[in-house]
């Protein structure tokens, strides 16, 4: 007889043999153990603070083993398809143990930026705007050479906007509920971009803890300056609520301007 444990075959016992009239009875004082039943883990409870001993080697595991570095970095720096330096003239910014910021980083190639990982093993990583030169030697550029000339629009929805509206919580809290929130947000808001300004390339992603993040990667979204970003962010600014006090809820929820939003015709 066998039986397979994990993808091994191991031998079974001996079939045991029963006498006829006994199957299924057995004395009252025999002792049968019955196995423990498995505990619920619930990982939501899990916490940085347990895992403290091992967090380096994780990092470790994850920059060398699973970050896409090389399709994050193809993505990043469009293939280099405009200029061969773009992708090493891309800002990044790491947040290591114990909140340590580092900016104006920047890398030659996805291995350059995969070995500083390994080496540095960031808890966050930011990839900013590309400048006119390497961020790494902007201590040795002029400050009026040294310029950003392009960033990807970038849209950030968090819950904690929608507290004035939502019942099943508040802050960082997520529910199944609530989460319809950022539903809704991501169809209005994909639509209005690729229908009302004609963009194409864009990439919704979770930001991590309590919302989504929306990266748009056309090249004419990529060149647009601050005026025009913040235009077309005020665009979808339809409710604007507006607190009788710092801290407090919104009284007036919604504020309607003329003309109407297209998307409310």
């Amino acid at each position: 007889y066998q039986r397979r444990v994990r993808g091994k075959e191991q031998p079974m016992a001996e079939p045991m043999e029963v006498e006829s009239g006994i199957l299924g009875k057995r004395n009252a004082e025999d002792n049968v153990e019955m196995p423990d039943a498995k505990k619920h883990v619930d990982t939501n409870a899990v916490t940085r603070a347990g895992i403290t001993d091992d967090f380096d080697a994780l990092l470790k595991f994850y920059y060398g083993r699973c970050y896409p570095f090389d399709q994050m970095w193809h993505w990043l720096s469009y293939g280099n398809a405009a200029s061969p330096t773009t992708g090493s003239r891309r800002e990044f910014s790491f947040t290591l143990d114990g909140d340590i910021y580092i900016r104006y980083l920047s890398f030659q190639d996805a291995q350059a930026w995969q070995a500083d990982c390994l080496k540095k093993l960031p808890h966050k990583m930011d990839m900013g705007a590309v400048y006119t030169a390497p961020p790494k030697d902007h201590n040795s550029i002029k400050a009026s050479e040294f310029r950003p000339v392009e960033r990807e629009l970038v849209f950030d929805i968090d819950l904690s906007d929608y507290d004035d509206v939502r019942t099943s919580g508040s802050g960082a809290a997520i529910s199944r509920r609530c989460w319809r929130f950022m539903v809704a947000a991501i169809k209005v808001m994909d639509k209005a971009l690729r229908e009302d300004f004609g963009f194409e390339h864009l990439l919704w992603v979770y930001s991590g803890r309590r919302g989504v993040h929306c990266w748009v990667a056309d090249a004419r979204a990529r060149k647009l300056d601050n005026n025009a970003r913040c235009a077309i962010g005020k665009y979808f600014d339809v409710l604007n609520g507006q607190s009788s006090a710092p801290g407090q809820k919104a009284v007036k929820k919604v504020d309607l301007r003329t003309p109407i939003h297209p998307s409310l015709r």
